[in-house]
């Protein structure tokens, strides 16, 4: 395995800090539609899941999509989410969109 030099981790980490954003649910209907929309758990890095899907780190990504922690989202959640007028982080990794419900 190849090691990551950590200089292009941080300024991978902060490119994506700065590129994070909140967005209403309405302005990704176009990206669900697509379903290029994954759910992020809210007890994980937003930042750090980007990092690992920007990586191409399929084990670890896999393992989050496997224990559930990280998921397409649903046409069904989605729907409640348009209705509620949903309001969440959200960080554009080509081609995904990964999405953070706020923490109240």
């Amino acid at each position: 395995m190849n090691e990551i030099d950590p200089k292009s981790v941080n300024s991978l980490k902060r490119k994506l800090n700065q590129d994070t954003a909140k967005i209403r649910w309405q302005a990704l209907a176009e990206h669900q539609q697509q379903q290029a929309v994954v759910e992020v758990d809210s007890n994980l890095d937003l930042i750090l899941v980007g990092c690992e899907f920007a990586q191409d780190n399929h084990e670890q990504v896999a393992e989050w999509l496997q224990s559930g922690k990280l998921a397409k989202v649903s046409d069904e959640k989605a729907e409640i989410w348009r209705q509620d007028d949903r309001e969440m982080w959200a960080v554009v990794v080509a081609p995904w969109v990964l999405v953070q419900q706020l923490k109240l």
